[in-house]
């Protein structure tokens, strides 16, 4: 490659980090959700238990979409995918503007919406990782900092369009403009082309076997990465859910103080994408994930245990979810660490579905046995658990190091057009 060609790719590289980011920071905004169930609620003299199921969903759809997006990635192109992705995305939000009955709102805001957000998301992110090799765990965090980034601005745009507009003209408002932000990032990014080198290149990052999902699901390292995962998730997802609520019942504080609480998950879930995903790079990915389920188990049994006050409380709030927010930041360049970038949006699709579990697990485990602390106790040992694994877990073959010469890796292309 020519020092003109390099520059040039390294421009185009920082383009498709421009389209990523709008691209992910639009599909965040479905993380304001919680806005829309008292509004909805009150207009159409819903339950409230039964609005807010929608993001449930949601939840789950974006989870399952993952499963898939890798295929039709394949089929039609990265940019062609979130292009229409963001059309289908932005017109379920259109589409929701016009609803009058609960399972239309389940259907549009919460299937249609979700599964569209969800084939973007990862496919987006796996493309974006193939670009920077050397920096998948800053450039995992710059993209899943992005998708947080869109949820805490449009906590006030969608906030605003609700109180001005009503609820179900802000549904249009919201989105023409994801619809808008999608489709103009989707023409800034382009796709990574994946080209055979021999091993003895001098790129020990990548001297790695690509797993097809078929060869990942044979290796115990699967199973181990989707328990670790599950357990994040379960612990973040669950306090982000129910975090006004602690603050009220178990901390005693009022209502106003304990709404606080939803701003600084915010803040400290994003903080924790950027910094964790970056330090990552640096000392080791299970290492960070180690730590962060340790402070999350400590968090947890403090919040169920201690006597809590505001600042004791606000304390382990910001470390579960800053711990949250890294673990799911470091996940994707741990999957393609162990199995390998070329397939890394249908294998980290697979280990995906426990964000998709662990957005239940927890809710499920608070109703089965009412109240917060047997959940709270619940997810302590799971951390416990899953921190163990991370000590001691290792990638598929690399006791194997003397074969790795032997396979052809990937490494991506970067073309100068």
């Amino acid at each position: 490659m020519s020092m003109h060609q390099a520059a040039h790719s390294k421009v185009n590289r920082w383009i498709i980090v421009l389209g990523t980011i709008i691209i992910q920071m639009g599909l965040g905004t479905i993380y304001t959700w919680s806005l829309f169930n008292q509004p909805l609620a009150d207009k159409f003299g819903w339950e409230l238990s039964s609005v807010s199921i929608t993001f449930s969903i949601t939840s789950f759809a974006l989870a399952f979409a993952t499963l898939f997006a890798g295929r039709i990635q394949d089929r039609i192109g990265i940019r062609n995918l979130t292009m229409i992705s963001g059309a289908v995305l932005g017109a379920g939000l259109i589409a929701s503007s016009q609803v009058s009955s609960l399972w239309m709102l389940y259907l549009l805001a919460g299937v249609v919406v979700g599964f569209a957000d969800g084939t973007a998301y990862i496919t987006s992110l796996s493309n974006l990782m193939k670009w920077f090799p050397e920096r998948k765990g800053l450039i995992a965090g710059i993209s899943v900092g992005a998708f947080g980034t869109g949820s805490l601005l449009f906590k006030y745009i969608n906030g605003h369009f609700i109180n001005t507009l009503g609820v179900s003209q802000a549904f249009l408002v919201w989105g023409l403009i994801v619809m808008v932000m999608v489709i103009v990032g989707s023409f800034l990014i382009k796709e990574a082309v994946m080209t055979e080198t021999p091993a003895n290149t001098n790129t020990p990052l990548h001297s790695q076997k690509n797993y097809t999902v078929k060869e990942m699901l044979r290796t115990k390292e699967a199973y181990m990465l989707f328990v670790i995962l599950f357990t994040a998730c379960m612990s973040g997802l669950y306090l982000i859910g129910i975090v006004k609520d602690i603050g009220v019942q178990l901390a005693g504080l009022d209502i106003s103080t304990a709404a606080n609480a939803v701003a600084m998950v915010a803040i400290f879930n994003t903080a924790g994408r950027i910094i964790l995903g970056a330090l990552s790079d640096k000392v080791g990915r299970m290492k960070v994930v180690a730590g962060a389920l340790l402070a999350t188990a400590f968090s947890v049994l403090t919040l169920s245990f201690a006597t809590l006050n505001a600042g004791i409380f606000f304390i382990c709030v910001g470390v579960i979810a800053f711990c949250f927010g890294g673990n799911i930041t470091v996940f994707p360049a741990i999957v393609a660490d162990y199995f390998g970038l070329k397939n890394q949006s249908k294998n980290y699709g697979i280990i995906y579905q426990g964000f998709g579990l662990g957005a239940l697990a927890g809710s499920f485990l608070s109703v089965l046995f009412g109240g917060f602390q047997v959940t709270f106790n619940v997810i302590a040992v799971l951390c416990m658990i899953s921190f163990l694994i991370a000590i001691f877990i290792t990638a598929p073959g690399q006791r194997n190091e003397s074969n790795k010469t032997k396979e052809s890796v990937l490494k991506p292309h970067y073309n100068a057009g």
